[in-house]
């Protein structure tokens, strides 16, 4: 379990124990009913991670909301959006094993991270992966409910596919950005496990670099 966890759910238990022995026993009800919530929502299970050359996993639990080609500075690439609902676990893991390249924190809008808007407006972090010959984007996007994202790793860092690098607090949205030459081996409408589905392959040369610095310009075809 994800520490916020414990925090959440102790300080609930805390109020409901104050509450019934202070007032009636059934006011400590909806706490103990706040502290099963988020003691179930910051659920951190352990996943099986693929070991196949140039597999990228998601990033997250989720539903694929679209998969779709975007330009990213003059270069074509793919991008893989999955939404994140609030009975989804949040934290997420590294689509590859590499170096964090870049991280960039851009501040926006707090917009359903179901909207086509909140790739481009929503507050979100900005990260590149590189390792093996493949670089990998991916944005971790604060939807409506969201209000804060986590990312653990500082640029320089080496992670694991698979690892767990941070985390998105409620409704929330991740996007992948690969090399147009991916294989892609989901869909929209796929439901996908952090660590464990595999979103696509990508040759040894596949590279997307200046990607995380050109992401601004990222539009849809």
């Amino acid at each position: 379990m994800v520490r916020d966890g414990y925090l959440y759910g102790g300080t609930f238990i805390v109020a409901g124990l104050l509450l019934g022995r202070l007032t009636h026993p059934a006011w400590a009800i909806v706490p103990f009913l706040l502290a099963f919530f988020f003691l179930w929502f910051f659920r951190d299970p352990e996943r099986d991670i693929p070991q196949q050359p140039g597999a990228v996993v998601s990033p997250a639990d989720g539903k694929v909301t679209d998969v779709s080609p975007v330009t990213v500075g003059s270069e074509k690439r793919t991008r893989i959006s999955i939404f994140l609902s609030v009975f989804d676990v949040h934290v997420n893991r590294s689509p590859i094993a590499g170096t964090i390249g870049d991280v960039r924190y851009q501040r926006g809008k707090f917009l359903d991270a179901r909207s086509k808007l909140c790739a481009e407006q929503n507050e979100q972090n900005i990260v590149t992966v590189e390792g093996d010959g493949q670089t990998v984007v991916f944005k971790q996007i604060a939807g409506l409910l969201a209000r804060r994202i986590v990312f653990n790793p500082k640029v320089g860092d080496r992670v694991a596919r698979g690892q767990r690098i941070g985390l998105i607090k409620f409704g929330s949205r991740v996007d992948v950005v690969l090399d147009a030459t991916a294989s892609l081996s989901v869909k929209v409408g796929d439901r996908v496990q952090g660590g464990a589905t595999i979103l696509a392959y990508l040759p040894p040369s596949a590279e997307l670099a200046g990607a995380g610095s050109s992401s601004a310009n990222e539009r849809e075809r």
